[in-house]
């Protein structure tokens, strides 16, 4: 017996020592690819010395002889920390991430191929301005430059993925950093969805019905619209689903997660400073890292800083000593879904205005790990390319004998976006950055503005013209070979909507609804928020003039406007009734979570029991609302929307018939629904939080979920990659923080502010600006989720254009030189 025990002792000591040795060795191997940011290095492709001054939070300054100079060294600087990102999202772009992960993404390169983005970008360097083909081949020449270094074999092939995913990084060009602008358009758009979730809607309910639960902003008028199955005949009432599952490797998101904002600015009048202010968060989804990252600029046009995209040269949100920008996302309507009718004599052929006309069509051969590769035709008609049935549920709104293609603004080959966000860059002034825009196309956006006199707010970007006569108005897919459907072009950019020094002295976009015009000037019938803009309003107007705390406080605000309006219609026939119960009862625990709703402000906070129970109810709710009228379709509206809800709680339209069960004898009221459903969010809520209604925290549910796109979900890798943190905030508050509508985390925070500006030009150099991780992609480095806390916390950090402010406590400082 001792001696089994003694040879246990022995191997479970080896086992031991071979795991520390295993561990030691993976992050020796990992560890190797940290770059060092202090030394000098000879490197081709500059013209004079460059220096990369490192923060102490990390952050570049960089400072050169010539724009080149700089955009060399950014790039390199990108290269250093992101260069993973950097490769997937140009992957991603390409379809080429079956290369890597396998059947797992076939699906997601077979749309990014139909797509043809990256071809698109090859051709449209050649729009580029000079300046920004410069700019490009310079910017490609210092990432490159580092991937040089890593192919001499001192730098751990460049990333810690890369040891696991072992894959030859070509050289960058300027292309692929056109088609990363293009791959943020498609991540930002979300029209596809939403006309196939109407189209679906549409088959299922009359269009009162329809209004109801697909609401337009409550302010808008719009004419009655032919229900889809009038439009298209021949499709199902109902399919099952059809698109892809899921996926962290995926542009492609649904309406409810497809780019939100805030951004707003005050003029001298309306600032306590006596100068503009300017505060932005554009919100994307989280990831670790963040897609930003913060730099600072110092170009011949002086020095910019701000938060910057891997894979780009331009600073896309911050400012100038001069000027600040930044960007909400405009909802324009910039896709429609034809339905092509395909010649049953040759399918080759699709019906266009005038007779048969021939797909122009292509072949793409789509690698696949462990997997035979995939040969896809690709086809286009004259309206944008074929999409096949599986992608977006199409199949579910295609008749017989017909296909769908997709017009897109992005789907331009000589789009000049880059050049003008870089134009927006090195503008000195509100004026100078108005006409800048004037060429970007895609992705459009809003593009609020403030100097030291002035401030505005522009949209920029491709919005299409569409005939007066179009049959649904851009909202539902439509026949492709009717004229009257099709897209006569863009309108000028001199009609985009724009608002210059209003007389109110304040001016902000939340992704509320900015124009009341007629369709088809309409700029889209689906704004992006009806909610978070009220609680702006008051915050903006509850003082006579802002400072850079006072914006920083509205940028970080919980308070809901939803959730004070709802839960008072939810709860109005509810408050302090039913008789006495024991405690651990359902009706006990009914009586103590209305107890805690009856006196709550509406703050989304973190700490607080009312945003969980408020957040299931409403959730509880809308499902009890909708599932039998809609079937398995409801499972689609995996969010709320307040719109909604008051109008059946209001009966606005009859709206009330949709608290009735269609099934059910009895006639339910508004107030069984609410109080059953009120029961079904404890339940739930007991299940995966417990049962103690006062001792539940928003914060358990509401998780910011930082996940590394690849290893997120690896076992052990996970908790070493991924980034989770308790938030406050909620899908209808400014300091907005998108919940998953997915179970079993339907609360998880999974789209937020990932960067965060706040300007004042009274004293440029007290502005201040975050991000949501940190500064580098290496799950190793100290710099990998320093600012994250920073971050959770409301906190910034200094946004200083001073360089020995920079150098104070720089954590390094790397000069480039000449090749001899």
């Amino acid at each position: 017996m001792a001696l089994i025990f003694r040879w246990l002792v022995r191997l479970a000591t080896t086992l031991i020592v071979l795991g520390v040795a295993a561990l030691s060795l993976a992050y020796y191997f990992a560890a190797r690819s940290l770059p060092d940011y202090d030394g000098t290095r000879q490197v081709a492709g500059i013209s004079a010395p460059v220096e990369i001054v490192r923060n102490n939070a990390n952050v570049p300054h960089i400072f050169g002889q010539s724009d080149e100079d700089v955009f060399f060294a950014l790039g390199y600087a990108h290269a250093q920390d992101r260069m993973w990102q950097m490769t997937m999202l140009r992957r991603t772009a390409q379809g080429r991430l079956s290369e890597l992960f396998g059947p797992r993404t076939l699906r997601i390169d077979e749309v990014l191929r139909r797509y043809d983005i990256y071809t698109l970008a090859v051709s449209s360097v050649a729009a580029q301005t000079d300046e920004t083909k410069s700019a490009l081949e310079a910017y490609s020449a210092g990432v490159n430059s580092w991937l040089s270094e890593v192919n001499a074999g001192a730098r751990g092939r460049g990333a810690p993925e890369m040891w696991l995913f072992n894959h030859p990084v070509s050289p960058w060009a300027p292309a692929d950093s056109l088609a990363i602008l293009k791959l943020m358009a498609l991540d930002l758009t979300g029209n596809v969805s939403k006309e196939v979730l109407r189209a679906r809607t549409s088959l299922l309910l009359d269009q009162d019905r329809v209004r109801d639960i697909l609401p337009d902003d409550p302010t808008s008028g719009l004419a009655a619209l032919p229900a889809y199955a009038e439009l298209v005949p021949g499709v199902a009432p109902y399919s099952p689903n059809t698109r892809m599952a899921y996926d962290a490797l995926s542009p492609l998101n649904g309406p409810e997660l497809a780019g939100a904002s805030n951004a707003w600015a005050a003029n001298a009048s309306r600032s306590a400073t006596g100068s503009t202010l300017l505060a932005n968060d554009p919100h994307l989804g989280l990831t670790a890292p963040s897609i930003w990252y913060l730099a600072r600029l110092e170009l011949e046009s002086g020095g910019v800083i701000g938060g910057t995209i891997p894979g780009m040269p331009i600073v896309l949100t911050g400012r100038s000593d001069t000027v600040g920008w930044g960007l909400t996302s405009g909802y324009v309507d910039d896709q429609d879904i034809y339905i092509e009718e395909v010649n049953p004599e040759n399918p080759d052929e699709y019906r266009g205005p005038d007779g048969w006309v021939p797909f122009r069509t292509r072949d793409s051969i789509i690698t696949v790990k462990d997997a035979p590769a995939v040969t896809l035709r690709l086809r286009w008609t004259a309206n944008g390319p074929v999409m096949p049935r599986d992608q977006y549920d199409l199949g579910t709104i295609t008749p017989p004998g017909h296909v769908t293609s997709i017009a897109w603004t992005a789907l331009s080959g000589s789009d000049t976006s880059m050049s003008a966000a870089m134009a927006i860059t090195k503008s000195r002034s509100v004026e100078e950055a108005i006409q800048a825009g004037r060429d970007f196309i895609a992705p459009a956006q809003n593009l609020t503005l403030a100097d030291r006199n002035r401030i505005a707010m522009k949209t920029i970007g491709a919005i299409p013209a569409r005939d007066a006569g179009h049959q649904s108005q851009g909202r539902l897919p439509s026949y492709g070979y009717l004229p009257e459907n099709r897209w006569l072009g863009r309108f000028p950019y001199d009609d985009n909507p724009i608002f210059l020094d209003p007389e109110g002295g304040i001016i902000g976009n939340t992704n509320n609804k900015t124009v009341d015009r007629p369709f088809p000037r309409h700029v889209t019938h689906r704004w992006g928020d009806t909610q978070r803009i009220n609680r702006w309003r008051r915050l903006m107007q509850a003082r006579e003039v802002h400072t850079r705390d006072s914006f920083i406080e509205a940028q970080l605000d919980t308070v809901s406007f939803a959730a004070l309006t709802l839960s008072t219609l939810m709860g109005a026939d509810l408050w302090f009734t039913g008789d006495a119960a024991p405690q651990g009862t359902p009706e006990r625990r009914r009586q103590d979570a209305l107890n805690l709703l009856s006196s709550w402000n509406g703050e989304m906070n973190e700490h607080l029991p009312e945003p969980l129970i408020y957040a299931a109810w409403t959730r509880a709710f809308q499902q009890r609302l909708i599932r039998d009228e809609l079937g398995p379709l409801a499972s689609e509206f995996t969010h709320v929307d307040p719109v909604f809800i008051e109008r059946v709680f209001r009966d606005i339209d009859g709206a009330g018939v949709w608290c009735d069960v269609i099934q059910s004898a009895p006639v339910e009221s508004c107030t069984d629904i609410a109080r059953q459903s009120l029961d079904d969010a404890l339940i739930w809520i007991a299940e995966h939080h417990g049962d103690a209604v006062e001792a539940l925290r928003w914060g358990d549910a509401h998780e910011a979920t930082h996940d590394h796109p690849v290893l997120g979900d690896v076992p052990l890798l996970e908790w070493v990659v991924n980034i989770r943190q308790s938030t406050s905030g909620g899908d209808h508050t400014l300091q907005r923080a998108k919940t998953s509508g997915e179970e079993p985390t339907p609360f998880h925070n999974v789209h937020a502010a990932g960067y965060r500006g706040v300007y004042d030009f009274a004293d440029p150099d007290s502005s201040v600006f975050i991000i949501s991780t940190g500064q580098s992609g290496h799950p190793l480095s100290r710099h990998y989720d320093n600012l994250g806390e920073l971050w959770r916390r409301g906190e910034y950090i200094p946004m200083s254009l001073d360089p020995a402010l920079a150098r104070a406590a720089a954590v390094g400082v790397t000069v480039l030189e000449p090749e001899e």
